[in-house]
C-alpha cells in the first residue's frame, strides 16, 4: 500500500543530482560533466547507483485537483519498466484518480526533515482514515467488492450443499478438490468447537482477518469491507492493517476474475408486468382527463394527479423488475453488492425511464414509457437530451463554486493552529438526541472524539459513564447510547477560549488518527477542506415547491454558501420576537400575526397597625388611590420595604390594577402586555395555527431563518448551534458525512468579533469591530484600574467578511481587495506578527503547523508595513553590502 510504481527514465531524471554524485563518490566518473554523460547514456552502472540512492527516499505524488490533505502521499518508489506510473487500488478513492489516462505530478522531498515528514507523515499507510469524516478512505471497491460478494454469497441448491466437515481445513480440501461448491452452504466445527452453518468462500475469505476480528460469517458487500476495515484501523497497527487490505485486494480480484460474472444486452429482461401497468396507468389518465374536462378538476390538480399516477406506476414497474432479476445474475450481483449501478439504474435499464424535467425544472407529465433495452422514441430521446446535458453543465458551474467556496473558507480558518493543551473553559455545548429532527446524526456518532464538558451520568444507576474531561471513543459513546442518555455536554470548538488558534481538548480526537489532536495541527486547514471537498457533489439548483406558492428553497451548494456567507436566505422565514401566543389576523391590508405576551405583576403594601383598608379584594384602583386611612396617629409604621408614599391620611396605590386584601397587607395585581404584530406576505405559508403557543425565536412562517434574527433575539450559543444543524442538513440530504467540529471550527471563526456600542474609559471607537479575545483582556485592564468598561454586540460575519477584517495584513491583501486592504494597512501602520500560514508562505518561511518535533527555527520577526528594503539601491550602504551570516541551509 506505501508503494508506487516508478518508471526508471523518471526516477532518472528526478534523482539525477543524486545519481550524478554517488557516481563521481564511487569512482564512475572523474567529475561532474563526465558523470553526466555517463547518466545521459543510460549505462548499466547508472542502474544500480539509482537503485541504491532510492531505497530510503519516498516520492510524493498528487493528483489535480487537490481538494483536500489526501491529494498529496507519500510513497516508496519502485523502480519498473515502461512509461506509466503506478498506484495501488486501494489509494485511488483517496486521490479520485482512475486508470483511464489521469495524470499524476511526482516530487522528491530533498531536505532531511522534509524525507524525516514524508515517511513519518505522508506516507499513504498514515492517511487511511478520512480527516472529514474518521471512515476508511482505503477500502475496497469495484472488482474487489464484487469477488468478496461472490465469496461470501451462499447459493441455495449448490452442490455439496449440507454436508459436514470436521475443521476449516476439510472443508477447504473438500473444494479443491472439486467435491463442494463455494457457495454451499456446509456444517463446520470452529477451532472455538462451535458448530457453524457457513460457506467455503467464507472460510477463505476469513483466512485473510486477523484473529482480533472473529469469524465474520456474512455476506461481505461494500458496506461490511468498510466496516472490516475501519475495525483494523481501531484495533491494529496501520502497518497490520495495510496488509490485511491488500490481502482482501487480492482475494477479491482473484474471485471476481474465476465468477465469470459479465454483463450482456440479455441479462436486462422486460418485466412481464410492464404492459398491463402501462394500461393501467393510461386508464387512470384517461378519467382524470374526463374530469378535467367536465371542469371538475383545476389545471393544476389535473396536473399534479398525472404526475402521481406516473410515479407510482414507475414505482411499480422497478418493484416488478426488481423481483423478476435472478439474485444470482450478473446485473443484480453488481447492484447489491455496491460494486456498480444501483437498483434505480437498472429500472432505467429493464423497467422504464420514467417522468422527466423540461428546460424549466418543470416535471413534464408525459413519462418515457420505454426501457434502454427496448430503446426509446424519437421524442423520448429528445426529452431525455435535457436533463443529460443540464447534468453536464451543472457539474461545470458546481465545480468553480464549490473551489472559490474552499478558497474563502481556507482564508477565515487557515490560522486556526492547536496551540495549547486546555484553555481552562468550563463552558461546552449541549448534543441532544435528534430524535426526528431530520437529517442530523445519533447521538453517539456526534459525541464520538469529544471530551465531555460534565460528567455524563447512566440515567437508570447514577454512575458516572465518563467524568468531565474524559475522551468518549467509540466503545463508550455506543455505551452512552445504549444506556439511554439523550443530552450530553461536551466540550467542542465553538466554546474554546483560547486567544490563538485553539486548544487539544476543545477540538478533541484528530478524526485522521482517532486520536486527541496532536499540538501544532492545522485544524483550520483540515475544516475547511472538509467542507469544500464534497461541495462538488451536492446539487446547484433550487427546487420549486410543487406549484403551490412559488417559493424558491435553496438547496445544495447555494444553501451552504447562504449560511457560511451569513446572507438573509432567499424565502426568509418571519419569527417571533417574544414569548407569547400567536392570533392570526386578517383584514382588507392582508394577513399578519400578533404575538402577545401577558405578564402579572403584584405591588404589595404592608398594613401597618392604626391603618385599615378603605377598598375591598377584587376592586379595580387607579394610581393615586387612596388604600388605606389612619385610625391612630400614634401608630408606628414599622419595616417597610418599599418608600410607601403616606399621605396624612394614609398609604397610596403606585399602580392601577385590582385590589387583594390580605391580613397583613393590600397588593395590587396589574398585567403587563406585550405584542408584536408581523405582516405575512402574500406567499408565504403559515408554521402556527390560531391561539398557538409560541417562544422567542419560533418560525411563523415557512422558510429558512435568518441567521442575524437568531443571533439577535436568542443569542449566540442559539446560532451556532443552527448554523451547524442546517450545514449538516445539506450534506447528510447528499449522503455525504462530515464531522460536526469542523463545521463548528469555521463557525467560530465568523463570530469572533464584536461591535462597540460604547467605548467607556478604554481607547476603543463606537462601531470599531474588534476581536472578542481582545475586546475581554482591554475590559478587564479598564476593571482594574477602577474604570468604565466598554460594551459590545457580537456580531456574525460571514466567510468573506471575516477574512478581510483578519488581525493580519498579509493574509487579508492576498485574498480579496488587495489595494483596499494595503492602503488601510499603510494607513494605520498596521504590524503583522506572522501567527498564521498564509502569512508565512508569503515571506518564504516554514509555516508555524508543525506535527513534528521538529527543531524550532529562530522566532520570527514581526513585519511592520513596508518597511521591507525594495532594493539595494534603497537600503542603506552599510546594511546591503554587510556579508550574510551564517543561515543554515536547510531552513
Amino acid at each position: 500500500l506505501n508503494q508506487c510504481g516508478l518508471p526508471k527514465r523518471m526516477a532518472l531524471e528526478l534523482f539525477k543530482p543524486f545519481v550524478i554524485h554517488k557516481l563521481v563518490q564511487r569512482g564512475h566518473a572523474h567529475n561532474i560533466k563526465s558523470a553526466k554523460r555517463i547518466v545521459e547514456r543510460m549505462r548499466p552502472e547508472v542502474w544500480d547507483v539509482l537503485e541504491d540512492i532510492i531505497k530510503d527516499r519516498p516520492v510524493l505524488l498528487n493528483r489535480a485537483p487537490t481538494l483536500h490533505r489526501l491529494g498529496i502521499q507519500a510513497f516508496q518508489p519502485i523502480l519498473i519498466e515502461g512509461s506509466a506510473i503506478q498506484v495501488h487500488p486501494l489509494v485511488c478513492s483517496a486521490f479520485n484518480a482512475d486508470f483511464d489516462g489521469d495524470q499524476m505530478a511526482v516530487h522528491v522531498p530533498l531536505s532531511k526533515y522534509a524525507v524525516e515528514e514524508a515517511n513519518s507523515v505522508l506516507l499513504s499507510i498514515h492517511n487511511m482514515l478520512s480527516p472529514s469524516s474518521g471512515e476508511p478512505t482505503v477500502a475496497p471497491t469495484l472488482d474487489m467488492v464484487l469477488g468478496s460478494y461472490y465469496m461470501t454469497v451462499c447459493r441455495p441448491g449448490a452442490k455439496g450443499e449440507g454436508m459436514t466437515f470436521g475443521s476449516f481445513d476439510e472443508a477447504r480440501l473438500a473444494y479443491d478438490l472439486g467435491l463442494i461448491d463455494l457457495q454451499a452452504e456446509v456444517q463446520v466445527r470452529a477451532e472455538s468447537g462451535d458448530r457453524l452453518s457457513t460457506t467455503v468462500g467464507r472460510i477463505i475469505f476469513n483466512e485473510v482477518l486477523p484473529p482480533e476480528l472473529h469469524f465474520r460469517n456474512e455476506v461481505m458487500d461494500k458496506k461490511g469491507l468498510k466496516k472490516i476495515v475501519a475495525d483494523c484501523c481501531r484495533l491494529l497497527s496501520n502497518e497490520r492493517t495495510a496488509g490485511i487490505v491488500d490481502d482482501i485486494k487480492r482475494l477479491g480480484f482473484q474471485f471476481a476474475t474465476k465468477s465469470g460474472i459479465t454483463i450482456g444486452i440479455h441479462d436486462v429482461q422486460v418485466p412481464h408486468e410492464k404492459e398491463k401497468l402501462l394500461e393501467e396507468g393510461d386508464r387512470h389518465i384517461a378519467e382524470i382527463e374526463r374530469q378535467f374536462q367536465r371542469g371538475l378538476i383545476t389545471e393544476q390538480e389535473r396536473y399534479d394527479s398525472a404526475i402521481a399516477v406516473w410515479s407510482e406506476i414507475s414505482d411499480r414497474i422497478s418493484e416488478a423488475v426488481e423481483n423478476s432479476m435472478d439474485p444470482f445474475g450478473s446485473i443484480y450481483m453488481m447492484a447489491t453488492s455496491g460494486a456498480k449501478g444501483n437498483i434505480a439504474q437498472i429500472r432505467q435499464m429493464a423497467g422504464m425511464r420514467g417522468l422527466m424535467t423540461d428546460a424549466a425544472g418543470r416535471i413534464i407529465d408525459l413519462p418515457i414509457r420505454s426501457s434502454f433495452r427496448e430503446g426509446l422514441t424519437v421524442l423520448e430521446y429528445f426529452i431525455s437530451t435535457h436533463g443529460a446535458r443540464k447534468g453536464l453543465a451543472d457539474t461545470a458551474l458546481r465545480t468553480a463554486d464549490s473551489g472559490y467556496l474552499t478558497r474563502r473558507l481556507i482564508d477565515i480558518s487557515q490560522d486556526v493552529i492547536v496551540q495549547h493543551d486546555d484553555c481552562g473553559t468550563t463552558s461546552g455545548i449541549w448534543i441532544i438526541e435528534p430524535g426526528d429532527r431530520g437529517m442530523l446524526p445519533p447521538l453517539e456518532e456526534r459525541i464520538m472524539g469529544r471530551l465531555a464538558a460534565a460528567p455524563i451520568v447512566d440515567p437508570q444507576t447514577g454512575e458516572i459513564m465518563v467524568d468531565r474531561n474524559g475522551e468518549i471513543d467509540e466503545p463508550t459513546s455506543k455505551r452512552i447510547a445504549a444506556a439511554g442518555v439523550t443530552r450530553c455536554y461536551v466540550r467542542s470548538p465553538m466554546s474554546c477560549q483560547a486567544k490563538r488558534g485553539i486548544c487539544q481538548r476543545c477540538y478533541g480526537f484528530s478524526l485522521g488518527r482517532g486520536r486527541l489532536v496532536r499540538k501544532g495541527e492545522a485544524v483550520g486547514i483540515i475544516a475547511a477542506q472538509s467542507i469544500g471537498e464534497p461541495g462538488t457533489q451536492l446539487t446547484m439548483r433550487t427546487f420549486h415547491t410543487g406549484g403551490v406558492a412559488g417559493l424558491d428553497i435553496t438547496s445544495g451548494l447555494p444553501r451552504v454558501e447562504e449560511l457560511f456567507e451569513a446572507r438573509v436566505p432567499k424565502g426568509q422565514a418571519i419569527i417571533s420576537e417574544i414569548d407569547g401566543v400567536a392570533h392570526i389576523i386578517q383584514d382588507e391590508t392582508g394577513r399578519h400575526i400578533k404575538v402577545s405576551s401577558t405578564d402579572v405583576f403584584r405591588d404589595e403594601y404592608p398594613l401597618t397597625t392604626g391603618h385599615e383598608p378603605t377598598v375591598r379584594s377584587g376592586d379595580w384602583v387607579n394610581a393615586g388611590t387612596l388604600l388605606t386611612k389612619r385610625v391612630d396617629v400614634e401608630a408606628a409604621s414599622g419595616d417597610e420595604k418599599l418608600p410607601v408614599p403616606e399621605s396624612a391620611s394614609g398609604l397610596v396605590a403606585r399602580m392601577s390594577g385590582k385590589v387583594a386584601v390580605e391580613n397583613t397587607n393590600i397588593s395590587i395585581l396589574y398585567e403587563e402586555t406585550e405584542e408584536r404584530d408581523y405582516q405575512i406576505p402574500a406567499t408565504s405559508r403559515l408554521a402556527v395555527t390560531d391561539g398557538q403557543p409560541v417562544h422567542a425565536g419560533d418560525r411563523l412562517t415557512d422558510g429558512s431563518i435568518n441567521p442575524q434574527d437568531i443571533l439577535r433575539i436568542m443569542g449566540r450559543d442559539a446560532v451556532q448551534q443552527y448554523l451547524v444543524e442546517e450545514a449538516q442538513k445539506v450534506y447528510r440530504s447528499q449522503g455525504v458525512n462530515i464531522n460536526d467540529k469542523h463545521i463548528e471550527v469555521i463557525v467560530r471563526q465568523m463570530l469572533r468579533k464584536v461591535r462597540l456600542d460604547s467605548p467607556g474609559d478604554t481607547d476603543l471607537l463606537p462601531g470599531e469591530l474588534v476581536d472578542r479575545f481582545a475586546y475581554e483582556d482591554i475590559n478587564a485592564k479598564v476593571l482594574a484600574e477602577g474604570g468604565e468598561p466598554a460594551t459590545a454586540q457580537t456580531v456574525l460575519l460571514g466567510v468573506t467578511k471575516a477574512s478581510l477584517n483578519t488581525e493580519s495584513f498579509l493574509a487579508a491583501a492576498s485574498f480579496q481587495e488587495t489595494t483596499r486592504v494595503l492602503t488601510e494597512a499603510a494607513i494605520n501602520g498596521s504590524i503583522d506578527r506572522l501567527q498564521g500560514l498564509k502569512e508565512n508562505v508569503i515571506i518564504g518561511k516554514l509555516i508555524p503547523a508543525r506535527a513534528l518535533q521538529m527543531p524550532e527555527p529562530e522566532p520570527a520577526m514581526p513585519l511592520p508595513f513596508m518597511s521591507l528594503p525594495l532594493s539595494d539601491e534603497q537600503a542603506p550602504p552599510e546594511e546591503a553590502s554587510r556579508p550574510e551570516e551564517n543561515v543554515p541551509i536547510d531552513q
